[in-house]
């Protein structure tokens, strides 16, 4: 059973992208299963900071395969800017190491349009989106109306399609009085877009079946987390794939019975970027303690967006909620270098909601939001973690973290980060 799916536990920015690099060192393909450019993977190797979006984080590893699964929407100007970015780099990514499935759907202009009119139009409302055209692409995939990387193949048929998509959207967009899309100008772009892209297309499920029935081991990589899916998350702050373990299977096309590790990731505190509940937020000079200054790519800043993620204590019922949903047959934890130098910490055990105590995650927001955390003090630690390499390495206090979360979520944790580079990763054996 070859196949290791990695799944974000919390909100995402989690960490996942420098956590796929590490996994797949042991890797021959990583697969990226949902969502789009509106994710955002930081991996620092040495003195270089990668910082992406499309492209698995596998494609800094030289001998990996990397692949686009069906589950995603993929912007094509973007990625090829990304692919230039990476190449710029002294990153191979030629096609033949970047498959990109025939049945991803693609990200128009007219979707990035349509999602910044949404979000104004809801006013204080507002989801809180990238702002990519990421749910508009997956609105038009389920209304059987999107267009698809494989149409890029006849690129006249692809033109016209893309003409129509772009005429109808402008039609909506001037109605509400917003700025109508240049169509001629964008099909202009996609067509050259297609045209340079045509060689990364593939039959992706069928390839990795291929490869899967072989016993090649595949990394299936994620984006957002267990709290952004549009089935599981806090509907309606989700996107709108599926970034737990199931669309994993969905969003590249094999069966369960090739899967034998699912990876959840969590950082050591929580963070959200974007609108809805999160309990434990911190307000003032513990939440801005946590964020960092936004000087540096280990801060508290979206790696899409920019934006100031909101920032709090770490929540144990979302973190058995997500173990719960995804089956996770292990946790790692990210950034516990940040919690050095805290006198004490604080772990929400369970929340108290209408005068009942809740230790998993209610359904609807309005219970969510009318939460009150019970916390759990455990002693922090002042040492500098981040050149710890081994468990015993770490002071007592950060061992009993891990300890007590593992515990509370009743599932092992083998490895934890003190650090944003590679070697920064402390192994529990």
């Amino acid at each position: 059973m070859p196949a290791t799916v990695l799944i974000g536990a919390q909100w995402g920015d989690e960490g996942k992208g420098r956590v796929a690099d590490w996994l797949a060192g042991d890797a021959d393909v990583v697969a990226r299963f949902a969502g789009g450019d509106n994710a955002g993977h930081t991996v620092v190797v040495g003195s270089k900071v990668f910082k992406l979006h499309l492209v698995p984080s596998g494609i800094l590893h030289e001998r990996v395969i990397c692949v686009l699964g069906n589950g995603m929407v993929v912007n094509p100007v973007r990625m090829l800017e990304e692919i230039d970015g990476l190449a710029a780099l002294g990153v191979d990514v030629s096609p033949g190491r970047l498959l990109v499935s025939t049945r991803a759907h693609l990200i128009s202009p007219a979707h990035i349009a349509l999602d910044t009119a949404s979000e104004k139009a809801r006013g204080k409302e507002s989801i809180g989106t990238t702002l990519r055209g990421i749910g508009p692409a997956y609105m038009d995939k389920t209304g059987r109306r999107g267009i698809r990387a494989g149409d890029m193949n006849d690129l006249e048929t692809f033109g016209d399609a893309l003409h129509i998509t772009l005429e109808q959207a402008n039609e909506t967009l001037v109605s509400q009085g917003y700025t109508p899309v240049d169509a001629n100008s964008a099909v202009s772009d996609y067509i050259n877009a297609a045209i340079r892209l045509r060689p990364y297309l593939h039959d992706t499920t069928a390839y990795l079946n291929e490869r899967l029935r072989g016993g090649t081991r595949v990394l299936c990589e994620g984006a957002q987390g267990t709290l952004l899916d549009i089935d599981h998350g806090n509907y309606p702050f989700v996107t709108s794939s599926s970034p737990t373990v199931g669309g994993a299977l969905t969003g590249l096309g094999f069966g369960p019975r090739y899967v034998d590790r699912v990876v959840g990731v969590a950082k050591a505190f929580s963070t959200r970027v974007g609108s809805g509940p999160m309990p434990t937020e911190l307000e003032g000079p513990l939440a801005e303690r946590l964020r960092g200054t936004g000087e540096n790519f280990w801060d508290e800043f979206g790696t899409t967006t920019g934006r100031p993620r909101r920032c709090g204590w770490l929540d144990m019922v979302v973190l058995r909620y997500a173990a719960q949903v995804n089956g996770f047959t292990e946790l790692l934890l990210t950034k516990l270098d940040v919690l050095s130098g805290f006198d004490e910490l604080q772990i929400a055990t369970a929340y108290i909601i209408d005068g009942k105590h809740h230790s998993l995650l209610p359904a609807t927001n309005s219970d969510i939001e009318n939460a009150t955390p019970i916390y759990e003090t455990l002693p922090g630690w002042k040492e500098d973690i981040s050149g710890a390499r081994r468990f015993d390495d770490l002071p007592a206090a950060a061992r009993e973290y891990i300890r007590r979360v593992s515990e509370l979520c009743d599932t092992p944790i083998h490895t934890v980060s003190v650090g944003p580079e590679r070697e920064q990763l402390v192994h529990r054996v």
